[in-house]
């Protein structure tokens, strides 16, 4: 029986590889860039890094994590800290195009504009989360279980909502938000929002 429990440093691989299969509107996205660690760069890693403290893993009987939830409880000082400390050390892996015109260039380009102020909800809606589940996981309560663990440990610390970005190919997902609660927010063309308040 899978379980959900914290995060640990040695489940770092596993959320690129999780990221990475589910990152075509939550179907394998493995080939799509020409490096696949863009994905979790980008998307996963960076909050285990500044937030460990929330993110949660759902462990396979084997021990293998085959799904996650990731978040920040302050979206600006995130988006300073991946600015600042995060994305500089992977310039040399990831250059950044004159004109981005590409899927790989333009998301190459989120991680050269990540900015505080930058956020349209983060001010109403200071947290943010990424949750991925592999597709063994889906159907059995465990993305919801993710989800309400964040929500409690984030009401905890008095954090008054949360926001997330999603690709709209993916309806499966925006049905989930909305079955937890979630409502649409305003998004820029080409993406979908949700957010929900505590």
């Amino acid at each position: 029986m899978s379980r959900i429990r914290p995060y640990r440093p040695s489940d770092r691989a596993a959320l690129y590889e999780i990221c990475t299969r589910t990152a075509d509107a939550g179907a394998d996205a493995t080939g799509i860039l020409s490096d696949d660690a863009l994905w979790g760069d980008l998307f996963a890693v960076p909050y285990v890094e500044r937030d460990p403290d929330l993110a949660w893993v759902v462990e396979a009987d084997d021990g293998r994590a085959i799904g996650y939830i990731v978040a920040t409880d302050d979206t600006e000082a995130f988006a300073t800290w991946f600015r600042d400390e995060w994305w500089p050390a992977l310039q040399g892996r990831y250059p950044r195009a004159e004109t981005p015109t590409t899927r790989e260039e333009r998301m190459i380009e989120h991680g050269y504009t990540q900015a505080p102020g930058r956020d349209a909800h983060s001010a109403e809606y200071p947290a943010h989360l990424h949750i991925d589940l592999l597709p063994e996981t889906q159907g059995q309560g465990l993305g919801r279980q993710l989800i309400r663990t964040l929500f409690a440990e984030l009401t905890r610390r008095g954090v008054r909502g949360l926001h997330l970005g999603m690709d709209p190919n993916n309806t499966g997902a925006a049905a989930f938000y909305e079955r937890l609660g979630m409502t649409p927010l305003p998004a820029e063309a080409g993406g979908q929002s949700y957010g929900v308040r505590f």
